[in-house]
């Protein structure tokens, strides 16, 4: 996936807006698009799927009438969607915004999505024959908490910027292992994504730890007042559990209620609990970045003049 650069001056201007969940990024990234003439492309991994709307906080259609968005709506829920597909399509995306003259602002909490439309990805290898069935076999006899622990001890740095209930990665993560006898982390240390071909400007959303874990009990209440519950129950009628997009934070929980293994009460508090640490490990990950100008949500005005600056817009 490398690209031969051009020289830093020569490279289109591409704006990020990262923050965890719950932070504001959608409303704040339409309050910075819309004077700018920007087109905002979706860098939230499960915003790419279709039926997965309120659980997502994915943008309205209202919303996304405001500003175009892309990336957001791209692939059905059976469908195979990873870092790798979305530093293609997102490529294709911005290379047609710059066609057209128009500033892209990427807006999401995917980390790793971010730097692999960024910077691209490195070559972590082709398991060994054999040694995805037999990670497949150990995950039903040991359990993914055995897995996730034997990934903790044999590289503590990718397993601490992973869910613990992230099966495909955690099994990634140990594949990779096996492929190149060193640890993903080294891996991805060593390749730095280097195969930059933009100029960048960062901005990140934060508030205090405890407004923030405010503003997401708040919009839990929110979203299952919106029908999530409903529609977690629909996507379960047409989807097997198992599923890739129906595992992630938030519709997991709801179905293991829909499927009686925990209680409402349960579920509500392991979902908000888990969001609050899913949080935590995006700020972990983005807060390693130092090239991130951080705002609070309500400076507004001090992001738009910085976006302007960057993009050569100051009168």
């Amino acid at each position: 996936m490398a690209v031969s650069n051009p020289s830093p001056k020569d490279r289109p201007r591409v704006a990020v807006l990262v923050g965890p969940t719950a932070v504001g990024k959608t409303q704040v990234a339409l309050n910075l698009a819309r004077p700018l003439k920007a087109e905002i492309v979706n860098a939230d991994s499960l915003q790419v799927y279709r039926e997965l709307n309120i659980g997502t906080a994915k943008p309205s259609f209202k919303e996304r009438a405001l500003v175009p968005h892309h990336l957001v709506d791209v692939a059905d829920p059976p469908a195979a969607y990873d870092a790798a597909r979305y530093c293609r399509e997102g490529r294709a995306v911005l290379a047609g915004l710059h066609r057209r003259g128009v500033p892209p602002l990427i807006v999401g909490g995917t980390g790793l999505y971010i730097k692999a439309l960024l910077y691209g990805l490195f070559d972590d290898g082709s398991p060994p024959g054999g040694v995805r069935h037999r990670l497949r076999q150990e995950l039903t006899s040991l359990g993914l908490s055995g897995l996730y622990q034997r990934l903790k001890y044999l590289d503590p740095a990718a397993a601490g910027r992973l869910n613990p209930q992230d099966t495909y990665r955690i099994l990634r993560a140990l594949e990779v292992m096996e492929a190149t006898g060193r640890p993903l982390s080294a891996l991805q240390a060593a390749h730095r994504f280097q195969d930059c071909p933009y100029q960048i400007l960062k901005l990140g959303l934060t508030l205090p730890r405890e407004e923030l874990y405010r503003r997401i009990g708040q919009r839990v209440d929110a979203m299952l007042a919106a029908g999530w519950l409903e529609e977690a129950r629909g996507l379960l009628s047409r989807y097997p559990p198992d599923l890739k997009p129906l595992k992630a934070l938030g519709y997991r929980h709801l179905i293991a209620f829909l499927k009686g293994r925990w209680t409402w009460e349960d579920a509500i508090t392991l979902l908000k609990r888990d969001t609050r640490r899913y949080a935590k490990r995006q700020l972990t990950w983005f807060r390693a970045d130092p090239e991130i100008k951080w705002f609070d949500p309500s400076q507004i005005e001090e992001m738009r003049h910085c976006l302007e600056g960057f993009l050569g817009m100051e009168e």
